[in-house]
């Protein structure tokens, strides 16, 4: 395989707190090795329409620090067609770029794969709030999302206490509830639903009544936005059973991806963007880099969006533990 000489990286899919740190990270490792580096504006859609930018060691100074993403990211159905990938190999040729490295969620590892397949060197880093992504224990931006919620929780039961309340809280995670769960454990919530363990509406309405007739003054109760019926359900039907508390909802929406990423996140997309760059400059493709206990390995992109990644049941328990 002939030496790189330019690479490009892009951000792609839900913003997470840390992108910018891996794209920063991406820059200046390429650079380090003799590479050029270029950004790709806009996802995919700036891969098919050819919007590339070259990135130097000024252009990411500064950026460390920032919620979002430089790169900007938007949805694109064309490069799923065959018309919108010749379109994107076209635009890779026309800036002699020779391997690319996208940060991203599922569907943005996905069409690395489709990058991989026609014929393009390319490594993956996993980038989604959700911590869904199989093959690494941690994403870029979970842990800053993690505690933004446990901020809200925390200023939730302050009010909750002084009006006898409950609280019901709906987090992101359409399919994986971790942010949830872990969010219900470390903020001391009383119950907790996922989609993952079917929790009723009427199982709910017992535990929240049980901690009232204990004599808690106040409860919380954490749901993710993928639960099999949503957080203004619960909020309707707790209010018709007369649990004995007040009954609020709030919903989190999209401040969970907003922010200065935390030290970890900032750690984690720095090792993963230079472990991406020394992937792709010594030959490895169709690859994720995943962090597994305390290093980064590289993973196979088939195997990363092909299996799912599970919570433990001991979570589960552990959260009805803690709850009593």
């Amino acid at each position: 395989m002939a030496a790189m000489r330019r690479i490009a990286v892009m951000t792609s899919g839900g913003d997470a707190p840390g992108m910018n740190a891996a794209v920063r990270a991406v820059v200046r490792a390429g650079l380090e090795q003799g590479v050029e580096v270029y950004g790709i504006r806009q996802a995919y859609a700036g891969l098919v329409a050819g919007d590339f930018e070259r990135l130097t060691s000024r252009e990411v100074s500064g950026i460390l620090q920032r919620g979002g993403t430089v790169l900007q990211t938007a949805r694109n159905e064309e490069f799923k067609t065959p018309a919108g990938q010749k379109k994107a190999l076209r635009s890779l040729n026309e800036h002699s770029i020779d391997g690319v490295i996208v940060i991203g969620g599922d569907g943005s590892l996905r069409g690395a794969i489709k990058l991989h397949e026609l014929g393009v060197p390319v490594v993956g880093v996993p980038a989604s709030i959700d911590n869904d992504i199989w093959g690494t224990d941690m994403s870029i931006g979970v842990d800053t999302a993690l505690n933004t919620i446990l901020d809200a929780i925390d200023r939730l039961r302050d009010t909750a206490t002084s009006h006898n309340r409950c609280f019901i809280v709906e987090v992101m995670g359409r399919s994986c509830g971790y942010l949830a769960l872990m969010g219900a454990i470390l903020g001391g919530a009383e119950i907790v639903i996922i989609p993952e363990y079917e929790v009723s509406k009427e199982e709910v309405a017992r535990s929240l009544e049980d901690a009232y007739i204990r004599g808690k003054n106040h409860a919380i109760a954490v749901i993710a936005e993928g639960a099999s019926y949503s957080a203004r359900d619960l909020e309707s039907y707790l209010q018709s059973q007369g649990v004995g508390f007040e009954v609020r909802l709030t919903i989190l929406g999209h401040t969970q991806r907003g922010g200065s990423p935390s030290a970890f996140d900032r750690l984690l997309a720095t090792r993963m963007g230079v472990a991406a760059v020394h992937s792709l400059l010594n030959g490895e493709t169709g690859v994720m880099i995943g962090r597994q206990g305390r290093e980064q390995v590289a993973v196979s992109l088939y195997d990363v969006t092909t299996k799912m990644r599970e919570i433990g049941e001991e979570y589960m328990k552990m959260a009805y533990t803690l709850s009593r």
